[in-house]
């Protein structure tokens, strides 16, 4: 399986799961590592894009393929495990502990889960301290260039 993640020049190669853990997201809270991934170029795009201020163009941005392992285990959340509101901004904490408790039991590398930008569509957040994670292979690293569109006011 591939994943795609959409980030900083200076970001391509760091699979820490810092930024996350420094900053906390919907699916976990400060001080619990975690790699937010896309399961398309495309929604790996709006999900940043959601994040940038209006007007504003991004620059200096890469699409990061990620080649999973095969034998990758994962948990699965879907709509009707969470609860109402789960995909407002801002979001509710107990989405966060709902990654948190994923990422804590080690039990597997990765968890899908729906995205908030797209209906229909998967993120899927990886667990950096999985014994598995050292087998992730970044096989892919190209510009990418925004389409001002996006961005326009």
């Amino acid at each position: 399986m591939i994943v795609y993640r959409l980030c900083k020049k200076e970001y391509i190669h760091d699979l820490s799961g810092y930024g996350a853990e420094m900053n906390s997201g919907r699916w976990n809270g400060k001080g619990t590592p975690a790699l937010y991934t896309s399961g398309s170029q495309a929604l790996a795009v709006l999900e940043v894009a959601v994040h940038v201020p209006y007007g504003i163009m991004p620059v200096n941005y890469y699409m990061v393929s990620i080649e999973l392992p095969k034998d990758a285990g994962i948990t699965k959340i879907g709509i009707k495990e969470l609860p109402a509101g789960w995909n407002r901004n801002p979001f509710p904490r107990s989405t966060q502990y709902m990654g948190d408790d994923f990422l804590k039991a080690n039990k597997h590398l990765m968890l899908q889960v729906p995205s908030a930008t797209v209906p229909g569509e998967s993120n899927y957040i990886l667990n950096p301290r999985h014994p598995d994670y050292k087998n992730l292979k970044i096989i892919l690293t190209e510009p990418f260039e925004f389409d001002s569109r996006l961005f326009k006011r």
